[in-house]
């Protein structure tokens, strides 16, 4: 074992840093507690509540029409974003439809 001798006013300063860290984590779990039960959904889940192809999903990410996040490269989406994105999907596909195409 290493021992390792400080000042008690350096002590005392890490202290208080540390003391703070934990209040703002404190701070940012009870902020953002709902966020733990929230279900994210990935690529495939979006294209099959969407009923639309993955090209026409990343064509939503890269215009900005659908907000996703990404983690260790893969995309996830929220519930509440995919439910907002819903009727201009409707409205596009109606459009299309009109002129012989699809979404």
């Amino acid at each position: 074992m290493e021992v390792v001798i400080i000042d008690a006013a350096t002590f005392n300063r890490m202290l208080a840093g540390f003391g703070e860290l934990a209040e703002k984590v404190e701070r940012l779990c009870r902020e953002h507690a709902d966020m733990g039960d929230m279900q994210w959904l990935d690529s495939g889940d979006v294209c099959r509540l969407l009923d639309i192809s993955p090209r026409t999903l990343q064509t939503m990410r890269e215009n900005g029409t659908m907000p996703f996040s990404r983690i260790c490269n893969k995309v996830y989406y929220k519930p509440e974003d995919v439910r907002r994105i819903l009727p201009v999907v409707d409205v596009k596909r109606r459009i299309a439809a009109r002129r012989g195409k699809g979404i």
